[in-house]
C-alpha cells in the first residue's frame, strides 16, 4: 500500500468499507478515485479502484437502483448542521425537542432513537439544524453513524452529568471517533443539570475536559442554559451574519446572509447575486445596532477583500 495516501482518501476508503448498498459503494469509490494521489506508485491501486467502480456501477444499474441518498443521511438545512453525539440516555432527544419544533421520541429506556431526527433551532434571526443521533455505545452502535457524523458541519458531545459511567463513555466515544478519523466535537454538553449532585459532577468534568472542549451544562427538561446553548453553537460554527442595504435606503435587518469567519466583502456580494461579485466597484460598511462598536453614520468605504464581521451591513455599489 503506497505510504502517502491522503486523509481524504483514507476517509473515503473507510466509507467504502462500511457502505451497505451498491449506490453507497459507488459514491465512496468515486471519492477514493478523486482523492488518490496520481503518480507511478499508485497506478495499480487506481486500476483496482476503477475496476471495482465499474463493477459496482453495473450492479447498481442492474437493480434499477434509485439515486436517492441513503435513509440515514439528513439533507442539510439552515446555517449549519450540528449532530448530537453521545451515550444512551444522555438526553439528546430531549435537547432537540426543547430547542426545536421537532418531536423525537423521548423515553427513559436506552436506544429510543434509531434514526437521525432533525429539527431547526432558532438563534436570533437564523436557524441551525440540530440532528439527534442514535447513541454510541460499547453494547451497540448503528454502523452508519460515522458517515452521518462526517458529513455534518459540526458535532456536540452530550452526556448525562449524573451517569456514573460518564468518564468511561466519553473515553470510548473519543477512541471510536479517532479510529474512524472523525474530528472530535468542539463542545461538551453536560445535561440534566437540574438533578441533585449534577453541579459537583460538572466541576469534575470541567477540570478533566475543559482544555479539550467548550464545556456547557444544561437541563434539556428544565430549560436551564438553553439560550446559552444556542449562542455557543452559533459561536462554535464561526458564523457571521451580514445584512444589506440599497444606497440611500434603510437596511434590511430581518434576513441576513450567513457566511463563515474569514470570509470577505466579495464572498458576501457573491451570495447576494453572482453578478455583484464580478461587477462590484466598492462597498460601504455600516454596523447593526446590536453589533455594538464602531458605528459609522455615513458608512465606511471598504475593499473587496475586507473581512466581514457578525452584524455588518453592506451597501454594495456595482
Amino acid at each position: 500500500m503506497p505510504a502517502n495516501l491522503t486523509p481524504e482518501f483514507l476517509n473515503a476508503e473507510q466509507d467504502y468499507k462500511s457502505a451497505r448498498t451498491h449506490r453507497e459503494k459507488v459514491e465512496a469509490l468515486e471519492q477514493m478515485l478523486a482523492t488518490v494521489p496520481k503518480h507511478k506508485g499508485t497506478e495499480k491501486l487506481q486500476a483496482d479502484i476503477k475496476r471495482r467502480l465499474s463493477e459496482e456501477r453495473k450492479e447498481s444499474q442492474k437493480k434499477g437502483a434509485t439515486h436517492s441518498a441513503p435513509f440515514y443521511l439528513v439533507e442539510k438545512e439552515g446555517a449549519g448542521q450540528v449532530v448530537l453525539i453521545g451515550p444512551p440516555n444522555s438526553g439528546k432527544s430531549q435537547l432537540v425537542a426543547s430547542l426545536t419544533h421537532a418531536r423525537p421520541e423521548v423515553a427513559e429506556y436506552p436506544f429510543t432513537t434509531r434514526l437521525p431526527a432533525p429539527g431547526m433551532m432558532f438563534f436570533e434571526d437564523i436557524q441551525i439544524q440540530l440532528v439527534d443521533l442514535p447513541p454510541l455505545s460499547r453494547e451497540f452502535s448503528e454502523p452508519w453513524l460515522p458517515q452521518v457524523i462526517r458529513s455534518a458541519t459540526a458535532g456536540v458531545l452530550v452526556v448525562d452529568l449524573n451517569d456514573s459511567d460518564v468518564l468511561d463513555e466519553i473515553g470510548y466515544i473519543e477512541q471510536l471517533l479517532e479510529e474512524r478519523r472523525l474530528a472530535r466535537p468542539r463542545m461538551l454538553v453536560g445535561n440534566k443539570l437540574d438533578l441533585e449532585g449534577a453541579a459537583d459532577n460538572l466541576i469534575a468534568l470541567e477540570e478533566l475536559y475543559g482544555g479539550r472542549y467548550r464545556v456547557l451544562a444544561v437541563s434539556a427538561a428544565g430549560g436551564q442554559n438553553l439560550e446559552r446553548f444556542r449562542r455557543e453553537v452559533f459561536d462554535m460554527l464561526e458564523l457571521v451574519r451580514v445584512y444589506t442595504k440599497p444606497p440611500g435606503k434603510k437596511a434590511e435587518l430581518t434576513k441576513p446572509y450567513v457566511l463563515r469567519r474569514g470570509q470577505t466583502v466579495i464572498d458576501a456580494a457573491r451570495l447576494v447575486h453572482k453578478d455583484f461579485a464580478e461587477n462590484l466597484k466598492f462597498a460601504r460598511l455600516y454596523r447593526a445596532e446590536h453589533a455594538g462598536a464602531h458605528h459609522h453614520p455615513d458608512g465606511l468605504m471598504v475593499e473587496r477583500s475586507h473581512l466581514v464581521e457578525d452584524g455588518d451591513i453592506l451597501e454594495l455599489h456595482v
